[in-house]
């Protein structure tokens, strides 16, 4: 199920599905009716919605539509996507999407209003999540891996900044950006919401150098006396790490997202638990707990 406004897409799902799971159906909450329904020949993944467009994922297709007269206006192949990748721009304007590419690693950048397809190899095992941000001018983007994460311009495809959420292998499950676009939180299934510092120029264009990985302030500044084994250790020492981490139960899954309060980040799990928590963006370290609910307790609803 999707929101966009008062229109909501429902798929059906679970044990006894209501409704087909091949069929989106378009449901107009204000009305109390549906208003429109769209059929396929597998599976849908996954529906995305904006104002303008429809985005119906399959197992290896996406379908774009017309909002207003659900007229099919693109149609988009991908490699194997079972867990329905798929994002798109919610800013007004040309929408921006993004989708997994025709290989293992690879992204595939839709710029609706530009007219352009741009591939991004991103990463050399299998994509496992990304984020967009409202303009759709930065993506973020991890790996099955689940070690780095990797931030790109659209519109070129340039690297502009690569953190590392540990060294272990981990799910990836949640990539979100903060509205101005200066931080990043991920959560895994390692049971640790991170926060990453972002020095992205949301004004880049193609003739700007990217800023890279080995370029980061966490290596020895120049001039310094460790300067000059900088190249010599492995990229590992020279990452850049969270600036906050808040601790959950590991192996649960949460969906992570920039609360409206300053500094704060609202996570959902799949277990019904709700937690609000805030960051210091100065000294960061571990996020404070403001709020905790679980929504899918009984008791505590009397």
């Amino acid at each position: 199920m999707l929101f966009r406004c008062n229109i909501l897409a429902l798929v059906g799902g679970g044990p006894a599905p209501q409704y087909p799971l091949t069929k989106v159906m378009i449901w107009d909450d204000h009305q109390s009716r549906c208003i429109g329904d769209l059929s396929f020949r597998s599976e849908v993944r996954a529906v995305r919605l904006r104002r303008d467009r429809i985005v119906v994922v399959l197992e290896q297709k996406i379908f774009v539509y017309n909002f207003v007269d659900l007229k099919l206006i693109h149609q988009i192949e991908t490699v194997p996507n079972p867990k329905g990748l798929c994002v798109v721009s919610q800013a007004p304007g040309p929408m921006v999407l993004v989708c997994p590419g025709g290989q293992k690693g690879q992204v595939r950048v839709e710029h609706y209003g530009l007219k352009k397809t741009k591939f991004i190899m991103a990463h050399d095992s299998r994509i496992a999540c990304f984020a967009l941000t409202q303009d759709g001018r930065v993506l973020a983007t991890a790996s099955s891996k689940g070690t780095l994460v990797r931030v790109f311009n659209t519109v070129d495809g340039s690297l502009l900044q690569e953190v590392r959420r540990g060294a272990d292998r981990a799910e990836i499950y949640s990539l979100a950006f903060s509205a101005n676009t200066q931080w990043l939180a991920v959560s895994s299934d390692k049971g640790t919401v991170h926060v990453f510092s972002l020095k992205v120029n949301t004004g880049i264009t193609g003739n700007d150098k990217p800023h890279d990985a080995s370029d980061s302030n966490q290596g020895s500044p120049v001039g310094s006396p460790l300067s000059f084994i900088k190249g010599v250790l492995p990229k590992y020492f020279h990452s850049e790490w969270s600036v906050a981490q808040f601790r959950l139960h590991e192996g649960s899954q949460y969906v992570v997202a920039f609360g409206h309060q300053k500094n704060t980040i609202v996570i959902l799990g799949m277990d019904g638990s709700f937690y609000r928590c805030e960051y210091d963006p100065a000294n960061g370290g571990e996020m404070t707990q403001l709020e905790c609910h679980n929504f899918l307790k009984l008791e505590e609803a009397f």
